[in-house]
C-alpha cells in the first residue's frame, strides 16, 4: 500500500482531519479542525515532513504554503481552493482532490476563511507564520 493510500484510508476510516505518512508509517494524525493540526505537525516534526504524503479534509492557500514549507511531496484533500492549486502547481506538489472551490469559507459561511485571507495579505512566508500564530492565539489554541 502506498503512503497516499495509507493516508487516505486512515483519514476516512478514523474520521480524522489530517494524516501524514512517510515510508509507510503514520507520523502525524489529528481530528482537530482548521489550520491548527497542520501548524502543529509542522512545528513538531519540522524537516521530518520532507518527502512525506498527507491526506487532509480541507486545504486553503495558507495551509498549502505550510505544506510547501514542509516540503511534503504529495497530498490528497477532499476540498481545496483555487489558491491552493496555484501554490501546489508552483511547488510541484502532486495532489488529488474531490472538490475545488474559489476559496475556503469561514465557519459561518459568510466570507473567506481567516487563514486563507492571511495568506493573501502576507508578503513573505515568515509574515504568514506570525499572522497564523497570532490568529491561533486569538482563538485560544496557542
Amino acid at each position: 500500500m502506498s503512503d497516499l493510500d495509507i493516508a487516505k484510508t486512515t483519514l476516512k476510516t478514523e474520521k480524522l482531519s489530517l494524516v501524514i505518512v512517510k515510508n509507510g508509517q503514520i507520523i502525524y494524525k489529528s481530528d482537530k479542525r482548521g489550520i491548527y493540526p497542520l501548524y502543529m505537525a509542522v512545528k513538531e516534526n519540522g524537516s521530518r515532513l520532507e518527502g512525506a504524503t498527507a491526506a487532509d479534509k480541507v486545504i486553503g492557500r495558507g495551509a498549502a504554503q505550510l505544506y510547501r514549507f514542509a516540503k511534503v511531496k504529495s497530498i490528497y484533500a477532499y476540498m481545496i481552493s483555487e489558491g491552493t492549486k496555484e501554490v501546489f502547481d508552483e511547488s510541484r506538489i502532486t495532489y488529488e482532490t474531490e472538490i475545488t472551490v474559489p476559496f475556503i469559507k469561514n465557519r459561518e459561511g459568510t466570507g473567506m476563511c481567516p487563514v486563507e485571507t492571511l495568506s493573501y495579505e502576507a508578503k513573505t512566508f515568515e509574515e504568514l507564520i506570525l499572522s497564523m500564530e497570532g490568529f491561533l492565539k486569538r482563538i485560544n489554541l496557542l
